[in-house]
C-alpha cells in the first residue's frame, strides 16, 4: 500500500508510525483512556485489510480518531487530534529550510535547473531564488486556500510563479512604451531622464529602461524598435549639420553624414547587446527581453528602422563572444521579425532583410516570425480593424484593445496580470475515458483555475502607482499620479490575464485513442477541448470585466513535475504517462514524425484558438548551407500561422573547440561528440525549450524531451 503525503510525494506504508503517533497520544491521557496494545492493532488491521493500492495520510488519520472513539477512548482521540493539529502547525512554521539548504549547498538537481536561463550558483540568482523561497512559503501558508495548493501540488493545476506572489505589485509581462519614455522624458530611481537627440544616446537609455522595467515584474518584456528609429534620424540631421557647418558641398555633407550614421547605428545596436548581456535585473538574470522589427509600424521611419534592423541582424549572425573569446549564440534578446507585403516576396523592397533574417536564424535560432497577414485576420478590435504586434516577452498575446480616449488601438504600455495553468492530462485521466466524466471534471477543474486567477487580480489590485513609479507613474505602463491605485488598468480589457494549459497531445491521445494530428475524432476532440477554454474565459469576461484569455503555457521545469505528479496518480499508462515530461501546450509531440509544413498547418489551428499566447517551431539539421529551404518555410508561416520559429542548433566545446551539435546520451547526460566532454561549465548549449533559448541546462523532463525531438525537415533540396 502506498501512502500519499500533504506534499504529494508517496511512501511506503508503515504501520509501526501508526502505533508511534498513538502511542505519543497515550502518554498525555490517564491509565484508563490509554488504547491497548490489542486496540492498537485492530486500527491497523482495519486499515490494512482496506485493501487500498493508494491512501492520502489525512484518511488514515480520520480513521484512526473513528476507530478510537468507536472503543470510547474519547479523551485519547482528542489528545491524538492535538497531536496531529500541532504537527500540521510544524510542517507549516518549517517549509522553507529544506529548500533553503539545498539551494546554498548548491546540490539540488531542480535549483539547478528550475530555470534555463539562470545559474543558481550565482549569488544574485540564488538571492532572487531565497526572496522566493520565503514568497513561495507566505503564499501557500496564508494567501491560498488550501484546495488550491493541494491541486498545485499534486499536478492537476499549476499556480504559476508563486515565489512571486507574496508581493502584491508585480504582474507578469508587457508591452514597454518606449515610444512615451523617450520622447517624453522618464524617471529611473529618481533621476530625471530627458529625452534624447541621438540615436547612440536612445539605445543606452533603452537599456537602462528595460533593465528597470525587468526589475519592477517577474516576466518578459518587449519592446518596438520603431521606437528608436525617429532618432537615427535625428542623429543624421546632427551630423549633417555638423559638416554644413565646415561649408562641405551637399553631396559631400550627405555623404559623410551618412558614413557617420553608418557607424551610430552599429555602435548604438552593439551597446544594446552588450547592456542587455551584460546588466543583471533584481530577477537574478539578464533582462528577459524581446525585441521586436515590423516595419509596418512606421511611414516616417521606415528607411531609419530598416537600417537597425539590418544591424541587429548582422550582429546576431556574428553572435557574442564567451568566456573563451569564442563567438557563441547568446539568449538574449529574443528578436522578433514581423513578415508582411513589404519583406515577403522576393521582388519585395525590403526582402533583403528577410533573407538576413533566414541566414541569422540558421545561424543562430532567432529571429522568430510573426505573420502580419495572420494577425490581421485573428486580431479583430471594436471597430472592426485588424491588428498586427509583437508578444509580450515569450508568447504572451494581448488581446485587440481600443484606447477610450482616442478611438485608436494601444497595445504598448499594457500587460498581463498573471497564468494559472490546467492539467488536461489528469482531467482525462481522472475521467477514466468516460466523456460525460471527462467533461464534469474539466468544469470542476476551471472553477479552480478560476478561482486561482481571481486571487492573482485581487491581489494586484490592491496595488498603487507608488510600488512601482517607472511602470506606473513614468511612462513604461502608466502615467499614473503618486498614490493613485491601478485597479482601473486591471478591468475594460487594458490588460489581460491567463488561463493556461498543458497537454492537449496526452488528453486527446487518451479519451479518444488517437493523436489530435488525427484529421477525424483526435482533432475534432482537441478543438473541441480548446473552444470551451474559450468559451468559458468569455463567460468570466463578460461577469467581470477582466480579459481572461487562453494561453499555450511554456512550462519548463512544470512538465517534469506534471509527468511525476500524473505517475503518483494514475502509474504509468503507455502513451501518456510513460515519459518524464508532457506535452506543452498544443503541440505535435516531439517524438511523433511528420513534415515541417504539416505541422506548421495543423497547429495553426489550435494556436487560432490560443489567443493569449502560444508559438509553434519546427525541428531543423543545420541549414546554414540551404538557406533555400529556411525562406520557404518562412513564407508558409507568412501564409498560414500567426507566430512560429524554427530549432536549428549551434553549441560549442571549450575544451576541444568542437562547434555543432553536443548531444545527450541515454542516461540524459549532455556529452561533446569530438572528445567526450560532460563538464556543464564548459559546455556551451543554447535550446529554445519554451518559446526562448536557454543555456543553463534542464532537468530531467525536459533533456528527456529535448533527445526525443524528431527533425520535421530534411537537409535536401525540395524537388
Amino acid at each position: 500500500m502506498k501512502i500519499i503525503k500533504r506534499d504529494g510525494t508517496i511512501v511506503e506504508y508503515n504501520a509501526e508510525k501508526i502505533k508511534k503517533a498513538i502511542s505519543k497520544a497515550n502518554e498525555e491521557v490517564s491509565r484508563k483512556e490509554k488504547a491497548t496494545k490489542e486496540e492498537i492493532e485492530e486500527i491497523i488491521k482495519y486499515i490494512e485489510e482496506l485493501n487500498k493500492k493508494r491512501i492520502l495520510v489525512e484518511d488514515i488519520q480520520d480513521i484512526i480518531e473513528e476507530k478510537l472513539m468507536e472503543f470510547g477512548k474519547y479523551q485519547l482521540a482528542k489528545k491524538y487530534i492535538t497531536y496531529r493539529y500541532t504537527r500540521e502547525l510544524v510542517r507549516k512554521a518549517n517549509t522553507t529550510d529544506q529548500s533553503i539548504k539545498e539551494l546554498i549547498e548548491g546540490e539540488s538537481e531542480y535549483w539547478n535547473t528550475e530555470n534555463s536561463n539562470k545559474n543558481a550558483k550565482i549569488v544574485t540568482t540564488q538571492r532572487d531564488y531565497l526572496a522566493g523561497i520565503t514568497s513561495t512559503d507566505i503564499t501557500r501558508r496564508f494567501l491560498l486556500p488550501e484546495d488550491i495548493v493541494k491541486a498545485h501540488d499534486e499536478g492537476i493545476i499549476h499556480f504559476h510563479d508563486a515565489d512571486y506572489f507574496a508581493q502584491n505589485a508585480l504582474h507578469n509581462c508587457d508591452l514597454i512604451d518606449l515610444e512615451d519614455m523617450l520622447q517624453n522624458g522618464t524617471i529611473v530611481n529618481g533621476v530625471m531622464i530627458e529625452k534624447p537627440h541621438r540615436f547612440l544616446t536612445a539605445m543606452t537609455i533603452a537599456t537602462q529602461i528595460i533593465t528597470a522595467v525587468n526589475s519592477s515584474q517577474y516576466g518578459g518584456v518587449t519592446v518596438t524598435m520603431t521606437h528608436l528609429a525617429p532618432f537615427v534620424k535625428e542623429s543624421y540631421d546632427r551630423f549633417l549639420k555638423k559638416y554644413e557647418e565646415r561649408k562641405f558641398s551637399k553631396e559631400e555633407c550627405e555623404k559623410y553624414a551618412k558614413d557617420d550614421l553608418i557607424k551610430e547605428v552599429r555602435d548604438g545596436v552593439q551597446t544594446f547587446q552588450y547592456q542587455i548581456n551584460s546588466m543583471t535585473t533584481t530577477n537574478g538574470q539578464a533582462p528577459f527581453l524581446s525585441v521586436c522589427f515590423y516595419l509596418g509600424e512606421t511611414e516616417e521611419y521606415k528607411e531609419e528602422l530598416a537600417m537597425i534592423i539590418e544591424e541587429f541582424l548582422k550582429q546576431r549572425i556574428v553572435g557574442m563572444k564567451n568566456e573563451k573569446g569564442v563567438y557563441v549564440t547568446p539568449a538574449f534578446p529574443k528578436l522578433l521579425y514581423v513578415l508582411e507585403e513589404d519583406n515577403i516576396h522576393k521582388d519585395s523592397k525590403y526582402y533583403y532583410l528577410t533573407e538576413l533574417a533566414a541566414k541569422c536564424t540558421a545561424k543562430r535560432m532567432v529571429p522568430d516570425y510573426i505573420s502580419e497577414k495572420k494577425m490581421l485576420e485573428y486580431k479583430i478590435d471594436k471597430n472592426g480593424n485588424g491588428n498586427c504586434y509583437p508578444c509580450m516577452g515569450c508568447r504572451s498575446f494581448l488581446t485587440p484593445y481600443v484606447d477610450p480616449k482616442t478611438n485608436r488601438p494601444k497595445y504598448y504600455g499594457r500587460f498581463n496580470q498573471g497564468v494559472v495553468t490546467i492539467n488536461l492530462v489528469d482531467v482525462a485521466l481522472s475521467s477514466n475515458k468516460d466523456k460525460e466524466a471527462f467533461w464534469k471534471i474539466f468544469e470542476e477543474r476551471l472553477e479552480l483555475c478560476h478561482r486561482a486567477l481571481q486571487l492573482r487580480h485581487e491581489r494586484l489590485s490592491k496595488a498603487t502607482s507608488d510600488v512601482a513609479p517607472i511602470l506606473w507613474q513614468h511612462g513604461a505602463l502608466a502615467r499614473l499620479p503618486k498614490g493613485a491605485s491601478i485597479h482601473d488598468l486591471l478591468h475594460g480589457g487594458y490588460s489581460t490575464i491567463s488561463l493556461g494549459y498543458a497537454g492537449l497531445y496526452e488528453c486527446v491521445k487518451y479519451m479518444t485513442g488517437k493523436s489530435h494530428t488525427d484529421k477525424e475524432c483526435g482533432r475534432e476532440f482537441g478543438l473541441e477541448v480548446m473552444q470551451k477554454l474559450n468559451d468559458k474565459c468569455k463567460e468570466w469576461k463578460e461577469a467581470e470585466d477582466i480579459d481572461y484569455s487562453v494561453y499555450g503555457t511554456p512550462i519548463e521545469s512544470t512538465t517534469y513535475k506534471f509527468s511525476k505528479c500524473l505517475k503518483d496518480r494514475f502509474g504509468i499508462v503507455e502513451g501518456i504517462t510513460d515519459r518524464d515530461y508532457i506535452t506543452n501546450s498544443y503541440h505535435v509531440p516531439v517524438f511523433e514524425e511528420i513534415d515541417a509544413f504539416s505541422k506548421l498547418k495543423l497547429e495553426s489551428e489550435f494556436q487560432r484558438l490560443s489567443p493569449g499566447g502560444a508559438i509553434s517551431y519546427v525541428e531543423t539539421p543545420n541549414l546554414q548551407d540551404n538557406l533555400e529551404v529556411v525562406l520557404q518555410i518562412i513564407e508558409f508561416i507568412y501564409n498560414n500561422i500567426m507566430y512560429a520559429e524554427l530549432n536549428t542548433k549551434s553549441d560549442y566545446c571549450q575544451k576541444c573547440g568542437f562547434t555543432g551539435e553536443i548531444l545527450i546520451d541515454e542516461n540524459l547526460e549532455w556529452y561533446c561528440p569530438n572528445c567526450g566532454n560532460r563538464d556543464h561549465d564548459t559546455l556551451n548549449v543554447a535550446r529554445r525549450t519554451c518559446g526562448y533559448i536557454g543555456s543553463n541546462f534542464w532537468n530531467k523532463g525536459r533533456t528527456q524531451e529535448i533527445k526525443e525531438r524528431v527533425l520535421h525537415i530534411d537537409n535536401k533540396d525540395d524537388e
